[in-house]
């Protein structure tokens, strides 16, 4: 649980002490207010940070209602709590998510450079929204010309330098350890190259070695130092070829929206780190994807919603210490599942299709 870390950020911010500089912190500085605020009240810290999280689930339904054409993708957003389970309110993930869901909505709306801004802000909370960065500025390129994505490449740039380079000024290497803790972690016990190393240690009898660092569990010796680079090569390439498949094609809201959603589902499929609450990255997201596709998608989401809960957090640590069969194939299945679900919102549709 990642809670009493959060606490420990938040009372070390009370006591007066600097964050990067007078204590280590490993997340971007936007993500420090969710941090902050549960610790300004008396009581217990996680009933308050529970409830915050809580009311940014509400408003995350709202933003996502704003943005969508019909009543599927916030009533999806509104149950999906139910099939992922408690990581949803013990991570500080449903921020990032709000915030990246208000830029999106802006962005379909026509308010581009607030839209950036908004990205920008939710960048410096969690790095993965830089993903939509591209994809955001590509379309406003083919919609309203180079000029305005240029500006709007500027507010994104100028927001996230104005909320980092505070912190970078007055410690430069806590903030670098900030991005280098995550940068630098091993194969993670819940990654798929993991699971195929779980796979082949029921079937085959491979030998695993488990160890602890980086905040998490993960597989060490060199098959998993091979599988942590293939599927970091992996990755980069699957968001390129989002990028790129966006860039060539209409510059529609239907197909940006599906960008969005592959972008970050090929970031957390092929990563070498796949905690459970990367998945609140896709609430806001795969919902908006109308027609059929977006149904198939939605339903392959909650698939991977519901195979997570099965095994996390109930079963984790029989997974970390001793590679429990059941919870190993639990995460295997959940992460093809999270391919499959990229192969949905990727794959062209079929001819006389109506919707693509």
């Amino acid at each position: 649980m990642d809670t009493p870390i959060y606490e420990h950020y938040g009372e070390a911010m009370i006591d007066g002490q600097v964050p990067y500089r007078d204590f280590a912190v490993e997340y971007p500085p936007a993500a420090l207010p969710v941090f902050l605020v549960p610790a300004l009240g008396d009581g217990d810290y996680r009933e308050r940070f529970e409830g915050l999280m809580a009311g940014l689930g509400v408003a995350l339904v709202l933003v996502v209602a704003a943005a969508a054409s019909s009543w599927w993708a916030p009533f999806f957003v509104a149950v999906a709590p139910l099939l992922l389970g408690s990581v949803v309110l013990t991570r500080f993930d449903l921020w990032p998510a709000f915030l990246t869901a208000a830029a999106f909505a802006l962005l379909l709306a026509g308010r581009f450079r607030f839209s950036l801004g908004v990205l920008g802000v939710a960048t410096a909370a969690k790095l993965y929204p830089a993903l939509l960065a591209p994809i955001a500025l590509a379309h406003i390129w083919r919609t309203r010309g180079r000029r305005q994505a240029l500006v709007c490449g500027a507010v994104f740039a100028a927001v996230i330098a104005a909320i980092v380079l505070p912190f970078a000024l007055i410690s430069p290497g806590g903030v670098w350890h900030s991005l280098w803790v995550q940068a630098g972690r091993p194969l993670q016990i819940e990654s798929l190259g993991a699971g195929m190393l779980l796979v082949a240690h029921h079937v085959f009898g491979l030998d695993l070695t488990m160890e602890s660092s980086h905040g998490s569990q993960n597989l060490a010796g060199g098959a998993a130092d091979t599988l942590a680079v293939l599927t970091t090569l992996a990755q980069v390439a699957a968001v390129i070829a989002v990028w790129a498949w966006y860039a060539r094609g209409p510059a529609d809201g239907d197909r940006l929206v599906r960008a969005g959603a592959a972008a970050v589902c090929a970031f957390i499929a092929f990563g070498k780190v796949l905690s459970p609450q990367f998945l609140i990255w896709l609430l806001p997201l795969v919902p908006l994807v109308r027609g059929r596709r977006g149904f198939l998608a939605s339903g392959v989401l909650a698939g991977a919603l519901v195979l997570t809960q099965l095994w996390f957090p109930y079963r984790y640590w029989e997974l970390a210490l001793e590679f429990d069969p059941a919870a190993s194939w639990f995460v295997f299945a959940r992460d093809l599942t999270l391919v499959a679900l990229l192969v949905v919102l990727t794959a062209r549709a079929r001819a006389g299709s109506t919707r693509s």
